[in-house]
């Protein structure tokens, strides 16, 4: 029977726990080594580095694979783009903001807001900084007026201004705080908010407060030539080089880049005995707030996991080419990083090396039914479009020199493989496209998942 992740479409993944199996076992340096280069070799990643914190402080860092053409070979210092890792940057902020006595984690956001902008709200609701840092402000994932010039880089041109002006024309769609549900306009907003409130940027901020504190100098935004000469390229899940993503509006979302050094020295400074204001605001950081259901809670943006009687302290991160993660367990501290240069995710080898009550995912197998035949690429260029499956998500067909590929918004680009002329399934996750002909033309695509059926209608 096939196991495989079924998130390709999803706001945010969660592992699936097995019962409690074995004491913690810290791997050797030569047991990390295979355990990415098997992955590496099974296509399951391009490259990854892996960071691991004992807890007497031991710390071993291994890397295998392609860090791209043109790049340094993966090491401890090359730099990632670390993604949604990025939310939890913000949230530290403001909780070290509000320890500042600056503002109020319960204070309403419409009061940061600049002058004539109106937060949405519900009759005697409104929306609070609280409820964007645990997700449930009721916003969206994304604004309903994102439309990115270039599809490869969609946060690029979206700007304050549209930022704004959806805020003032959206209704919320249920009461605020009564529902999870992942936002990265809303995480975005907050960072760009408490950067206003401050009187600077985003990347300025977290510098000030987090990274210049911690030493952590090959973080940021901004490349230095030392983090541009250690950069990798990012991949998708074919194999092929995708471009970098540049976040200007929505930066706390997701733009950081880091290195491994850099993100071990920020786990390091999560836990233990706290030293300093701002490893007291981390702890705060920590503190559980809201359930999120199937065992997990949350505390500001960072996802608490029940294992057993332990937890761990978590948050992943994905861009077009990179998949990230990073946590920690707070009481036997001990934590883990991975860095990883493609869309493969790698959560499960995080989460195992922080408890090894958590399993690995199994490598992906191809279900029996679904064969692969080949479709006249004729056929396929007509299929090449934008199908909306709500105003804020949409699926974008592209066809390539290796077939077609289907890129949801905010999400990587996954090849699809025919079984017939009009139904084509992923190898990566559990999931088909099916094209709707209509007169003889191309009028909607079906995405088949996790059971359901979603029409997404051809917009151009």
């Amino acid at each position: 029977m096939s196991r495989r992740t079924s998130w390709l479409f999803s706001a945010f993944a969660f592992a699936i726990l097995a019962p409690p199996v074995a004491a913690q076992h810290f791997p050797t340096d030569a047991e990390l080594q295979e355990l990415i280069r098997t992955r590496v070799e099974e296509g399951r990643a391009t490259g990854i580095v892996v960071g691991v914190i004992e807890a007497d402080g031991t710390r071993r860092i291994q890397a295998y694979g392609d860090a791209g053409a043109g790049a340094l070979p993966l090491s401890a210092e090359t730099v990632f783009e670390i993604g949604s890792i990025s939310k939890v940057f913000t949230s530290i902020l403001l909780a070290d903001m509000a320890a500042d006595g600056l503002l109020s984690i319960e204070d309403p956001v419409q009061s940061l807001v600049p002058g004539g902008v109106t937060m949405p709200s519900r009759p005697g609701q409104a929306i609070r900084l609280v409820h964007i840092a645990t997700h449930h402000s009721a916003l969206p994932r994304l604004p309903g007026n994102m439309s990115p010039a270039d599809i490869s880089n969609p946060y690029a041109d979206y700007t304050p201004e549209m930022m704004f002006a959806f805020l003032n024309d959206h209704e919320l769609r249920r009461d605020i705080g009564s529902q999870f549900e992942y936002s990265n306009l809303a995480v975005g907003l907050m960072g760009y908010l408490l950067s206003l409130k401050n009187g600077t940027d985003y990347e300025a901020l977290v510098k000030e407060r987090i990274l210049e504190p911690l030493g952590m100098d090959k973080s940021g935004i901004t490349l230095t030539p030392e983090m541009e000469r250690y950069f990798a390229k990012g991949h998708d899940q074919s194999g092929g080089v995708v471009a970098y993503w540049d976040l200007p509006t929505l930066a706390g979302a997701g733009a950081l880049r880091s290195d491994m050094n850099d993100m071990l020295d920020f786990i390091e400074a999560n836990m233990g005995e706290p030293t300093s204001d701002l490893e007291r605001s981390m702890r705060t950081s920590h503190e559980v707030r809201e359930s999120v259901g199937g065992g997990n809670s949350i505390g500001l943006n960072w996802i608490v996991q029940a294992v057993g009687e332990d937890q761990v302290v978590w948050h992943n991160g994905g861009t077009a080419g990179f998949r990230t993660f990073a946590g920690f367990d707070p009481v036997r501290g001990v934590g883990a990083v991975v860095l990883t240069n493609s869309a493969h995710g790698a959560d499960d080898i995080g989460l195992h090396l922080i408890n090894n009550d958590v399993p690995y995912a199994p490598a992906p197998e191809p279900a029996a039914d679904q064969v692969e035949i080949e479709v006249d690429r004729t056929v396929m260029e007509r299929y090449v479009g934008v199908y909306e499956l709500s105003p804020t998500f949409k699926i974008t067909v592209t066809l390539g020199d290796s077939g077609l590929s289907v890129q949801a918004t905010n999400q990587p680009a996954f090849q699809v493989f025919a079984e017939s002329e009009t139904m084509f399934f992923l190898k990566a996750v559990e999931a088909r496209v099916e094209f709707v002909l209509e007169d003889g033309v191309v009028a909607a695509l079906i995405l088949h998942q996790g059971g359901a059926a979603q029409r997404a209608p051809k917009m151009q």
